[in-house]
């Protein structure tokens, strides 16, 4: 999909589709006054003109959004190190929020619905803080320890890095058990299924960043 999308013209896609396609889509959508969620049938270049918007402005900025391919990961840990803040902080900073906020509106909105994920904006705003809990502490500790070659008690934050791993593998268990496993019921409307499309993208990412960080960044330092 994502390679799809980044081939197409963004400005000819509809509200909805780039909502669904781009995690975080929806905050530069908003941002903006366009309607994803009602007016999703109309393409990006009508919406924005009917607001007096340049739509290849809003369609790069979308495109910077859009997830990248897999790339070869860095032998050197200092650009294995840069690779994580980059791609994997930053992006989780930048997307939680909103998939708390479309959280948050959903289960408001369709608050007599059957298949309604009571409590899910909840579980991602503790997620949200225990994540920036644990990225400040890689940040402000453990990461410029190894960047200055490590150190003989390096043991003790990578053990606790593990160790809160493993709480976030338990949230993510717990947000697929409560939207299971991220498929929106029949006839969601797109802010529903923008919402289960922006969970299962940060499933797949926050689990390949634990996996490098376990598996490969901190196998090197001897942990």
């Amino acid at each position: 999909m994502t390679t799809a999308i980044l081939d197409r013209d963004l400005t000819a896609e509809s509200l909805g589709a780039i909502a669904t396609a781009i995690p975080g889509a929806t905050a530069v959508l908003r941002r903006y006054k366009l309607d994803f969620c009602c007016g999703g049938d109309v393409p990006l270049a009508e919406a924005a003109a009917r607001r007096g918007l340049d739509a290849w402005t809003i369609a790069a900025e979308l495109a910077g959004l859009a997830p990248q391919p897999e790339e070869a990961l860095p032998d050197d840990p200092d650009a294995l190190i840069d690779l994580i803040e980059t791609r994997y902080h930053a992006a989780h900073r930048r997307e939680v929020p909103e998939l708390v906020r479309l959280a948050r509106r959903v289960e408001a909105v369709h608050a007599e619905h059957p298949r309604r994920p009571a409590g899910l904006a909840d579980l991602l705003t503790r997620m949200e803080a225990e994540l920036e809990s644990h990225m400040r502490k890689e940040e402000q500790v453990l990461f410029p320890m190894m960047r200055r070659g490590g150190h003989p008690m390096i043991g003790q934050p990578i053990g606790m890095m593990r160790h809160e791993h493993g709480d976030h593998g338990e949230h993510l268990r717990a947000l697929e058990a409560l939207t299971q496993d991220f498929t929106p019921p029949e006839g969601a409307c797109r802010t529903w299924r923008a919402l289960y499309a922006g969970l299962d993208h940060l499933t797949g990412e926050l689990m390949r960043h634990i996996h490098i960080e376990n598996s490969i960044l901190f196998p090197r330092f001897g942990a």
